[in-house]
């Protein structure tokens, strides 16, 4: 058991028998009244960010999450395969605990939250940036790269990124996977 003094960002917390990681939090003292801790929760089951207030002193259950290096193998109708680096044991994961599933290629390393006490996979995250080639995209037109405008484009693994006009077919781009968006060219 831990209190609200042991809140920090990144901590994950048990609350109505869910489990929540901390985003943010702020420490309140107001001038009238006890102090409090203000957090903004994200479950880690649904995705769902919520607002909670909790009374200085208040005890919190912390849970035990653990963070492991995986690879990803392959996708089939039972869902998403991966092997744990270390162990080469393989794991199965539904698409839905994959922060982005389209931007994943095959060999792609990544980390899985796992609840310890259980062992359960809780979320999927990809590193922040993947390198991407474009297999699609409707060619530029020369001269027109002087407004901020965005056009469709396909990439290797199939999932459709927004691209500046600049960009063409064959080039290798690097995309946001936590906002799907374009973040900078790869020089090769």
């Amino acid at each position: 058991m831990a209190d609200t003094s042991d809140i920090k960002n990144g901590i994950c917390i048990e609350l109505n028998n869910e489990l929540y990681q901390v985003i943010e939090f702020q420490h309140v003292k107001p001038g009238k009244g006890p102090a409090f801790v203000r957090t903004k929760l994200k479950s880690l089951t649904t995705g769902k960010v919520l607002q909670e207030t909790f009374p200085s002193g208040h005890k919190i259950k912390t849970a035990r999450i653990e963070r492991r290096p995986h690879q990803y193998l392959y996708n089939d109708d039972t869902g998403y395969h991966f092997m744990n680096n270390e162990t080469f044991e393989q794991v199965n994961i539904p698409e839905n605990l994959i922060n982005a599933p389209d931007l994943m290629k095959e060999g792609q390393e990544v980390d899985i939250l796992f609840h310890a006490d259980t062992e359960t996979p809780l979320t999927c995250e990809l590193p922040p940036f993947v390198d991407m080639e474009i297999t699609y995209t409707e060619p530029g037109v020369k001269g027109d790269t002087a407004t901020n405008t965005m056009k469709e484009a396909t990439v290797e693994t199939g999932a459709t990124v927004r691209v500046p006009l600049f960009i063409n077919n064959g080039e290798k781009i690097k995309v946001d996977t936590r906002t799907r968006e374009y973040s900078e060219r790869v020089k090769s």
